[in-house]
């Protein structure tokens, strides 16, 4: 069960690492720049199938460890 822990938490990371649009947009927050942040923009081909992905991982990751902590 670790194992699997371990892997899904590496994936979350690679998976974070690869949504690059939104970080740059969320470090001009601290900035003071881009406006158009958290306009209605709507996500397309392999950038909304990282962020389902990155949703599934997180919510497994979180039952796993749950599961883990009744053991």
């Amino acid at each position: 069960m670790e194992t699997f822990l371990i892997i899904i938490s590496i994936l979350l990371i690679t998976l974070v690492i690869l949504q690059s649009a939104k970080a740059e947009g969320a470090s001009q927050i601290i900035q003071g720049g881009n406006l158009d942040l958290f306009s209605n923009r709507k996500e397309r081909g392999s950038e909304l199938f990282i962020t389902r992905l990155t949703l599934v991982l997180g919510v497994l990751f979180f039952v796993i460890c749950l599961f883990m902590s009744l053991q």
